[in-house]
């Protein structure tokens, strides 16, 4: 039997990169999810007064989206957590890293919290809003300093909770939730014990290096549909969103956004190129958990992305990442317990007509710095808000006040948070002489992050790597 070799090739020419790019896709996912949101809102409520077929889709879509992510959130970090901490015997300054990262931590969001009290200084928007057009409500939830210090003791291994609510209808609900304090606790302690155990703990961390290995796969199953869960997050909270309330906020939401956008695009890129990195490196490697964090409304929800981009992207040892990536999810929010209790803060004292002292300001900026950490247990930041308010001595009906427009708010939030968890590590990696350049430079090939051939594991060992000059 002869071949006929002239025969036209029938491989398939690849795919032009706007269509394989993720970023792109994510980006598609967005300008799609709004448009079918616009089509939820102008459909209006059913027949039966419930919201239409199209909301509840969107609705249900996003939900389980956030709800795949949110499940790999448990095995990511107790897995991770694990491996690094067993591979300590390797690392020379473990503990100098973990100093690095919360004063890091601390810098940018006294930052942060700097401009959120200009800004309401400055814009006064609480002075804007007619009484009578907002309604004030005491919150449901309301921070502690206690929380951090309970929110340490695991409940159980998982850090699993059970909580009930009563519905309007009468009927109490049940759900499920984890917190991610108590799971980085309990994954810490089983790596110092099989640090301590030594030889007889081999196969449990072989054992663990294969879940983590296994854990990653399937997370990256999850991030690939990303672009659906995109879409029906963003429709459900175009359809959603649209009040009337929204005039009477728009100082406030104009004030809210300058302040994140100014840390997202001025502060952080400040401090990138301060330490000798590219900018738009920086941007390209986090963006897809940016964009994650935006639509997703959780900085828990996206941390198993946020991890990987830092690790892959930013060339973030895996050892380092495993620790400072899921404290920054928990501890480091520039936009939920910085800029904004500031700034709320700020606008409700405004709105009462209440004048505030220095000693006052000061409190803001303790708070903000620290007091995310008392919340860490919990989540939103309504809580963080009710614990400045709380220690100001203002009025917590003022939260309710906000309550409407907290979705919207909390989109961009959540961005900044993302953005900063994951730039952290990168700083102290690079003061510390442990970042992979190379990774940090490579292309990203239109992927969530960089692929297997462009990475390589970077010992985080001063001693095996050179320490990189700051240019």
């Amino acid at each position: 039997m002869s071949v006929d070799t002239d025969a036209p090739s029938l491989a398939r020419k690849p795919l032009p990169w706007w269509l394989t790019s993720f970023s792109v896709q994510v980006s598609a996912g967005l300008v799609f999810g709004a448009g079918a949101g616009l089509l939820a809102g102008a459909l209006g409520p059913g027949l039966d007064g419930r919201a239409n077929w199209l909301t509840r889709a969107l609705d249900t879509t996003g939900h389980a989206y956030v709800q795949l992510l949110t499940a790999a959130v448990v095995p990511l970090i107790s897995t991770a957590i694990i491996s690094s901490i067993a591979n300590l015997r390797r690392v020379s300054n473990a503990a100098r890293l973990a100093a690095q990262t919360l004063l890091w931590f601390a810098i940018t969001a006294f930052i942060a919290v700097s401009i959120g009290l200009l800004l309401g200084i400055v814009l006064a928007p609480g002075n804007h809003v007619v009484h009578g057009t907002l309604q004030a409500a005491e919150p449901s939830v309301v921070g502690s300093w206690t929380d951090f210090l309970v929110g340490l003791i695991p409940a159980n291994y998982l850090g699993i909770t059970l909580s009930s609510r009563a519905s309007a209808a009468g009927t109490v609900g049940h759900a499920l939730h984890f917190n991610v304090l108590q799971v980085i606790v309990v994954a810490t302690a089983l790596g110092i014990a099989a640090l301590k155990v030594g030889d007889k703990a081999r196969p449990f961390i072989a054992l663990n290096e294969s879940l983590l290995g296994i854990v990653q796969k399937v997370l990256w199953w999850i991030i690939r549909l990303a672009p659906i869960g995109t879409l029906a997050l963003i429709g459900k909270a175009v359809a959603t969103y649209g009040t009337p309330t929204l005039a009477s906020l728009v100082w406030f939401i104009a004030a809210v956004y300058l302040g994140l956008a100014l840390v997202l695009f001025v502060v952080y890129p400040v401090l990138v190129r301060g330490h000798g990195l590219s900018i738009r490196k920086y941007y390209s490697g986090v963006w897809p958990a940016v964009q994650l964090g935006f639509v997703s409304r959780s900085s828990i929800g996206t941390l198993p992305l946020t991890q990987q981009v830092t690790e892959r992207n930013l060339g973030v040892p895996r050892a380092y990442a495993a620790f400072a990536v899921p404290l920054g999810a928990t501890t480091k929010m520039d936009g939920c317990a910085a800029i904004y209790p500031a700034l709320a803060a700020l606008f409700v004292a405004q709105f009462y007509g209440i004048g505030l002292s220095a000693l006052q300001y000061a409190l803001i900026v303790l708070v903000s710095v620290v007091g995310s950490a008392a919340t860490a247990g919990m989540t939103g930041a309504v809580v963080m808000l009710t614990l400045t308010l709380s220690t100001l001595g203002l009025p917590l009906q003022g939260v309710g006040l906000l309550l409407a427009i907290d979705p919207i708010l909390d989109m961009a939030r959540t961005a900044v948070n993302v953005a900063g968890q994951a730039l952290v590590p990168t700083i102290v990696s690079r003061r510390e002489g442990i970042l992979d350049v190379a990774v940090y430079n490579a292309d990203r090939h239109g992927l969530p992050f960089s692929t297997d051939a462009d990475t390589a594991p970077v010992p985080v060992t001063p001693a095996a790597t050179p320490v990189l000059k700051v240019v």
